[in-house]
């Protein structure tokens, strides 16, 4: 039984592997790559290995979860992608990350695209959200590009904005 989810062009997506865990490391350890995400602070190896159990029970539960992106021909992984419930919302939601050295590349772009296709396709999922900072224009462009369209801004409790993108299945 194989643990891909789905490919694209230039990747392979698939279910996390315990192996995986020196590249989560090396992604979500890096203050720079994490600037954007969650509290904007990297994270620690204990606080991935506790991430990989989450990510096994999701994939229980709701079928997804978050992924692993390899370069085709290759057995790197260069990022992360996936469908997660953050805080048990409802409503699955578009997260992602990449090795630095592999931003700039659109794999992002081509990845998050193949995502909202599985989610529909292979998961029955009619909409799927994601969030971005509104200064991660970066992002705002890789969600687009993806199919995705800017929703509201959001106040927070901690005087922050959150954007917000939605992705409807068509037909």
């Amino acid at each position: 039984m194989t643990d891909q989810e789905f490919s694209t062009e230039r990747c392979i997506v698939r279910r996390w592997r315990e192996a995986d865990l020196p590249a989560l490391l090396a992604v979500y350890g890096d203050a720079d790559a994490m600037q954007w995400v969650g509290a904007g602070q990297p994270i620690t190896l204990d606080q991935c290995v506790q991430w990989l159990a989450v990510t096994q029970h999701n994939y229980t539960r709701y079928g997804y979860g978050m992924f692993a992106v390899e370069l085709k021909g290759s057995l790197e992984v260069v990022g992360f992608c996936g469908l997660v419930r953050p805080g048990g919302q409802a409503q699955p939601e578009l997260k992602y990350a990449y090795h630095r050295v592999h931003w700039g590349q659109g794999l992002a772009t081509e990845v998050a695209a193949g995502l909202l296709q599985h989610a529909a396709r292979r998961l029955g999922l009619q909409h799927v959200m994601a969030t971005a900072a509104p200064e991660n224009h970066r992002s705002h462009q890789v969600l687009l590009k993806a199919g995705m369209v800017r929703g509201a801004l959001v106040n927070n409790l901690d005087e922050t904005s959150t954007l917000v993108f939605e992705w409807r299945a068509v037909g």
